[in-house]
């Protein structure tokens, strides 16, 4: 992935004719630079929201797990103890499983939520490069036609001269 430093550091071959305006180069670079900084220090920003959810959800499937076991351990301790201790536990497991039912929901919410505005941003970004593509493109035939008008006028010139 091209870093806006790379963008910055980037230099262009200078032509003494016909060649690109340097000041208009630069200033384009710098705007890009300062863009694309933005967009990457925002991706950075939701990946690292992402890697923290992921963790959090890891973290959920963790305490699920280890219910579940519990509710295993429980349920062989409840065979061996009297009926009064196994309604009890039952009891103990069933909010357990609620609990943690809840958990992973909240976090299944959550992650698809973030995943939502993720995607709202992807597109967003996306739309803001067709955007510039397109500017890009008409800067492109204008300066075309700049060139070309101007190696009329040098024709024309040359034509006069001799």
């Amino acid at each position: 992935m091209i870093t806006p430093l790379d963008i910055e550091n980037k230099k262009f071959s200078k032509q003494m004719m016909n060649g690109y305006n340097v000041e208009e180069v630069d200033e384009f670079l710098d705007e890009l630079t300062e863009d694309y900084g933005k967009n990457y220090k925002e991706l950075a920003t939701m990946n690292a929201k992402i890697e923290e959810l992921t963790n959090s959800l890891d973290h959920y499937k963790n305490i699920e797990t280890t219910l579940q076991n519990t509710l295993v351990m429980a349920q062989t301790t409840a065979e061996e103890v009297k009926n009064v201790a196994k309604q009890q536990s039952e009891q103990i497991i069933n909010e357990a499983k609620k609990q943690a039912d809840e958990i992973v929901r909240e976090a299944k919410t959550n992650v698809q939520k973030t995943l939502e505005d993720i995607n709202e941003e992807i597109k967003i970004k996306e739309k803001a490069l067709i955007d510039l593509k397109k500017q890009f493109d008409i800067y492109k035939v204008k300066m075309e036609s700049l060139l070309i008008s101007q190696l009329e006028l040098l024709k024309e010139v040359n034509k006069d001269e001799e």
